[in-house]
């Protein structure tokens, strides 16, 4: 029973509990959560960095010649997302700190339901590319989890309200997002599934380059960069000792 169930959920299930795991640390343990959470998130960033520039997008350059506009719309969609959910969501609400803490819930539970598609399309064209994908996606997802409960609570939201918002909109989504395409992920064909990674590549650069390296800026931690360098180190090990 347990060998038929595809390893991409296995995988959005971590990161599942690895949100979660990041809520109630940040709840029980404010002062660790907070001051350490830029290391994380610079130890995904570079993670995520390296898999896209070293394996995903040579990866999906060999299955199909659509890749490069693949990334780029990858990239650009969650921007443009990004930029719409700010712009309509502080434009209406009377407090700014209200509407940062709807905007990250809003936007984190898009991205990490993005993720959990991510996880289906990367395990599909193999187990390294998943395994690789998957590992930077659960490291980033600790902070997302921090970042989440943290802006909900100075939005004005309950300490109940902003753990259970948490939960759901960054670590229900995941699994979420990977049990709705694997079905049809499953099915697709060659040039589509090259199509789609190319796609996740550049929605994870974007995830790595424009989201999780701004916020460990700034936090200006002195060992950031030897976080990211660890990142990036880790991902290149595992390319070359597997490749």
């Amino acid at each position: 029973m347990l060998h038929s169930v595809p390893p991409a959920v296995y995988a959005s299930l971590v990161a599942g509990a690895v949100t979660t795991v990041g809520i109630i640390v940040v709840r029980r343990f404010s002062d660790w959560g907070r001051s350490n959470s830029a290391y994380f998130a610079c130890f995904a960033a570079g993670v995520l960095i390296a898999v896209s520039f070293m394996h995903l997008i040579p990866k999906s350059l060999d299955i199909s010649t659509n890749a490069p506009l693949m990334m780029l719309t990858g990239f650009l969609s969650l921007h443009v997302f990004n930029r719409f959910l700010n712009t309509k969501v502080c434009d209406r609400q009377g407090s700014a700190e209200f509407a940062i803490g709807v905007v990250a819930m809003i936007g984190i539970g898009f991205h990490s339901l993005i993720d959990g598609m991510i996880y289906s399309v990367t395990f599909s064209v193999s187990f390294f590319t998943g395994f690789l994908s998957a590992l930077g996606m659960v490291l980033h997802e600790f902070p997302e989890g921090i970042v989440t409960f943290v802006l909900l609570l100075r939005g004005g939201f309950s300490e109940r309200k902003s753990l259970w918002f948490a939960f759901c909109a960054a670590a229900l989504t995941t699994p979420l997002g990977t049990l709705i395409s694997i079905p049809w992920i499953s099915q697709a064909a060659p040039q589509l599934l090259g199509n789609l990674l190319a796609l996740s590549a550049g929605a994870l650069f974007y995830v790595g380059a424009t989201h999780l390296l701004p916020m460990a800026e700034r936090e200006s931690k002195k060992h950031s960069l030897v976080a990211l360098v660890a990142g990036v180190a880790t991902a290149f090990g595992i390319i070359l000792s597997t490749g």
